[in-house]
């Protein structure tokens, strides 16, 4: 299982990125799954925790791999 961060996408663009796995034959709950995570802040200081952010589980190596390869500029390495 490979877990990838994808970041600076709104949830509508999110969306486009799943459709476009599942145009590849890809099946959610089988191949990936997917979180988005809304922008968190800290409820007593009011600070910025993180931003958006969906993270992207894959239980094959090789999709993984592959969606590394096509949405790799938007990806968070940390």
């Amino acid at each position: 299982m490979i877990k990838v961060k994808l970041v600076n996408h709104n949830p509508n663009e999110v969306m486009e990125v799943v459709r476009d796995l599942r145009s590849q034959k890809m099946i959610q709950g089988t191949d990936f799954d997917f979180a988005y995570n809304q922008t968190a802040w800290d409820p007593i200081s009011g600070h910025h925790i993180s931003g958006p952010h969906t993270i992207f589980t894959f239980y094959k190596d090789k999709l993984a791999t592959l969606f590394i390869l096509k949405y790799g500029n938007d990806i968070d390495s940390r």
